[in-house]
């Protein structure tokens, strides 16, 4: 699946760039609205993430060319304007999703899930994650261990869901930071650390967590239910 960015700033470019290539995504940029509809003629995207306030044509004047031409592409919009008004014009003018400055990366990747779905095979999304002995329910937000619920926080949620989506897969804490909450945070910050803490007393049975430390690297979510 191919994603056209277009954003001016350079940090924000390469973010996105990184973080949607670890997801398995193919990645166009384009610093510009000329540029970004030159792109998307060269190659057609299945979805643009589009920021309103760029050089030249803003991100309301790309939107509408966008959908003079495709009017079924789906198209994120990011801003860092919080007014009412923005946000009416942006859906109005047929903007997809709209997400303000500052963001998680793990929300942006649900919003990009939501709006490229295919549907399962019985027509219904599928809206849980399963790892080992950890259930969540992405639609009542629910989380269970061994059938028994446990209380999380939002928080603990997002970052629960974000390891359980890469199973086994061991997660440095910059790409925990920057996938659960977002990239305006400090690197050195122990956020995940004291939250990685919270969860695990609320997952640990017997003693055991399904949470992995990996020496010198970061985190894991084990595949399998802990010994």
């Amino acid at each position: 699946m191919n994603i056209l960015v277009v954003e001016d700033e350079a940090l924000i470019t390469d973010f996105l760039r990184r973080g949607l290539e670890a997801e398995g995504y193919a990645v166009d940029t384009a610093a510009c609205g000329e540029d970004a509809l030159a792109a998307l003629r060269r190659h057609p995207a299945d979805l643009v993430i589009l920021d309103v306030m760029m050089p030249g044509m803003d991100g309301f004047e790309v939107l509408g060319a966008i959908r003079a031409r495709d009017p079924e592409l789906p198209v994120i919009m990011l801003t860092a304007r919080g007014e009412v008004a923005d946000r009416v014009r942006g859906l109005d003018l047929g903007a997809t999703d709209y997400l303000g400055k500052p963001f998680a990366f793990a929300e942006l990747l649900a919003r990009i899930r939501a709006r490229t779905r295919r549907p399962a095979q019985n027509g219904a999304p599928a809206s849980t994650l399963s790892v080992g002995s950890v259930t969540l329910d992405l639609l009542s937000r629910e989380a269970e261990i061994d059938g028994g619920r446990i209380e999380l926080s939002a928080r603990e949620f997002a970052l629960l869901a974000y390891l359980m989506r890469h199973p086994g897969q061991v997660l440095s804490r910059q790409q925990i930071l920057n996938g659960v909450w977002g990239y305006t945070f400090d690197p050195r910050s122990n956020l995940v650390d004291v939250y990685i803490g919270y969860l695990r007393r609320k997952l640990s049975a017997n003693g055991s967590s399904p949470i992995e430390t990996v020496r010198g690297m970061g985190y894991r979510m084990a595949r399998e239910k802990p010994a």
